[in-house]
């Protein structure tokens, strides 16, 4: 018994609970139920079953003595006697065709009529002889009649509510006590106290990125331990902003600082400050600062700060934006103005920094800069660990195989490839996610759907194998070419055969780099000028990146020799026009004559390195047209072991020799400690 009633006690809820405990707030929804309830009342009064008639003393002395009425009322404050005819006098006194006129519906109705009389004894005086002479059966009441209070409400109420209901929407429009009209300039913030019962997302939860985690891990440690900080004469940064490429976990790191840190967080877009009204963005800027210092100390995260952010100074014809300037303003004030703002801490995330204005991003309003960059090898093991804990894997999986040939995904695009090889696995009715579930998810991200369905005749087939073989030879042969995974002549998405290559993760690469990636990237169309005689349009993409590549090289890279050492890239992109050239036309012309040298060199040299393994290239294209799929090992067995290692397995090699290493420093350590 004493269990049962604890339990029930502490389902009970508490006086201190904040929801328990909310004032009551004025709704609207309360303005429209009192005008209803008005007209209503005012509609039945109007709209009574009773049909009136207004009679002389006389007259009515006349029905009276006839014993025609049922009730009378009498009203002692106005003076009026309201009497209800009996039905089978009705048709007497009162037309029915009027009746029915005033009450279509109810034929039935009651009849009744009025007489203004002396006063109310005289009547009664008169009634009591009318009883006892004429045998009058009517009963009587008596009514002091509505007050004057009620008179006054029922005359003049609609004219009150009115203007009541008139005022109060003009306040609102005008921001007083709803932010703007009917609340539109209230802050569209979704608060997120610690309060709250839902999962949090903490730092375990956020796989990689350890230098930024660092970063933000400071602020939320700042905040549960000001005194260690503050004691130094140390101040926590006023802001953050994570930057970095879509998918790398910038709002994901947001989540994770929401949970751990134990105070009120807001969370909104950028775009949730752009609004057609005039002035409302600024308002929307004002209450969330001002619900963040009455939660202070608190965190506000904005994502995508570059759709309110984006430099200003721009002319309103070259699409320029007043109001999303405005905004602007308002949000740099509020950061860093004349009003104190201690407390409030400011997350934001963008992958455009380049575009936001230079007053956003100085010191002051966003102390510090997080870069969230593309994950790396170890960052990619780590997230794969993370996404696979809800998948059911076999034994054939390995997440530094998986690591590995999946560079330049992010943390977003790794989730996709998890997902998309459970779904390859169920669909199969497996057991377990395998291996090979994973290197066709991540070949239906990368190149798109197999579509075997699609006719190709045997010399079209001839031609794509040709063509990739050309590009797994080259790749093969090339000291600095991305390392070679897979080749397929099956048409996959748009392409109609596919090589995928593992890329070299370099910080930085070298012109001899660049040219072997330009020449393996010519190698199908060199093949088919050599070995066929004839070029088709299958190496329209190629070309497309060779161009842009070597265009790069001579622009951006000051690696051509006609033009060493010039770089014509704004990376601010706020110093040139859009409508001009940083060079001449002269400058023009060579630059297109030295793209032109770069890339004929290197289609040049594809077709000498063809020739010299001319036989190796046939054997390696007859191959794919016999299995359509050939992997590295099969061009190990053509073309011998690769000469030169990539750089992920020049790092994971440094790894497994520091992992040996490790165990006999301990043993070391170990038996000088038994010495001593």
């Amino acid at each position: 018994m004493n269990e049962k009633s604890n339990n029930k006690k502490s389902k009970a809820p508490k006086r201190s609970d904040p929801e328990n405990n909310k004032p009551f707030k004025f709704n609207m929804g309360w303005m429209y139920g009192l005008i209803l309830l008005i007209l209503a009342v005012m509609f039945f009064r109007n709209n009574s079953t009773a049909t009136t008639k207004e009679l002389g003393w006389s007259e009515f002395q006349q029905y009276a003595e006839n014993n025609t009425f049922s009730k009378i009322v009498v009203n002692s404050s106005d003076r009026k006697v309201t009497a209800t005819i009996k039905p089978e006098y009705v048709s007497q006194i009162i037309d029915p065709e009027s009746i029915i006129s005033k009450n279509p519906l109810q034929k039935n109705a009651e009849a009744a009529v009025t007489v203004i009389i002396p006063s109310a004894d005289k009547f009664d005086d008169y009634f009591n002889k009318w009883k006892t002479q004429y045998q009058i059966d009517a009963t009587i009441t008596y009514s002091e009649g509505n007050s004057l209070l009620w008179t006054l409400i029922i005359q003049i109420g609609p004219f009150l509510l009115f203007i009541i209901i008139w005022i109060y929407l003009i306040q609102r429009m005008s921001g007083g006590g709803g932010g703007g009209m009917f609340g539109i300039g209230k802050t569209k913030a979704q608060l997120y106290d610690k309060s709250v019962q839902s999962r949090k997302v903490t730092f375990k939860d956020v796989a990689g990125l350890s230098e930024a985690k660092q970063e933000v891990e400071e602020i939320v440690d700042f905040l549960k331990q000001p005194g260690k900080y503050t004691d130094l004469g140390a101040k926590i940064p006023k802001g953050a902003l994570l930057v970095g490429p879509p998918g790398t976990g910038k709002t994901l790191l947001a989540k994770a600082v929401a949970g751990e840190a134990n105070v009120p967080f807001f969370s909104l877009s950028g775009s949730d400050f752009v609004e057609m009204f005039v002035g409302v963005g600024a308002s929307r800027v004002r209450d969330l600062f001002r619900q963040a210092k009455e939660k202070a100390p608190c965190i506000v995260f904005i994502d995508e700060i570059d759709a309110v952010g984006r430099a200003r100074g721009r002319n309103p014809s070259m699409g320029a934006n007043d109001e999303r300037e405005n905004t602007l303003n308002q949000l740099l004030t509020e950061m860093d103005g004349f009003g104190s703002n201690s407390g409030v801490i400011i997350l934001a995330a963008t992958n455009r920094v380049d575009i936001l204005d230079k007053a956003l991003l100085r010191a002051g309003r966003f102390d510090r800069q997080i870069n969230v960059d593309l994950p790396e090898l170890n960052d990619r093991k780590e997230i794969f660990i993370v996404h696979l804990r809800d998948i059911k894997i076999d034994k054939s999986v390995d997440t530094e195989f998986l690591a590995r040939q999946t560079p330049g995904f992010s943390g977003a695009d790794i989730a996709n490839v998890c997902n998309e090889a459970a779904l390859i696995a169920a669909r199969n009715g497996k057991a377990a996610v395998q291996k090979e579930d994973f290197m066709n998810a991540v070949d239906r991200i990368v190149g798109g759907l197999e579509k075997k369905s699609k006719v190709t005749t045997m010399e079209e087939r001839r031609a794509i194998a040709v063509h990739e073989a050309g590009h797994a030879t080259l790749s093969w042969t090339l000291e600095h070419a991305n390392p070679l995974v897979k080749v397929t002549i099956v048409p996959r998405g748009k392409a109609l055969g596919a090589a995928w290559y593992m890329p070299e993760e370099r910080q930085i690469t070298t012109y001899q780099q660049l040219q072997d990636e330009m020449c393996a990237l010519l190698g199908g169309r060199a093949a088919e000028d050599l070995i066929l005689g004839k070029i088709s349009t299958g190496a329209a993409n190629d070309l497309e990146r060779v161009t842009k590549q070597a265009y790069a090289m001579v622009v951006y890279y000051g690696m051509s020799e006609d033009l060493p050492n010039l770089n014509y890239y704004d990376a601010s992109g706020q110093d040139w026009g859009a409508f001009t050239k940083p060079y001449s036309d002269e400058t023009a012309r060579q630059i297109d004559e030295s793209v032109k040298r770069i890339i004929n060199e290197q289609y040049d040299h594809a077709k000498a390195i063809l020739t010299e393994y001319r036989e190796q290239h046939k054997a390696l294209s007859d191959l794919l047209l016999d299995k359509e799929v050939i992997y590295a090992d099969d061009l190990e067995k053509i073309f011998g072991k690769r000469k030169w290692i990539s750089r992920s397995q020049e790092i994971l090699a440094e790894q497994e020799l520091l992992k040996l290493d490790k165990p006999k420093e301990e043993s070391k350590n170990a038996s000088e400690g038994e010495k001593e």
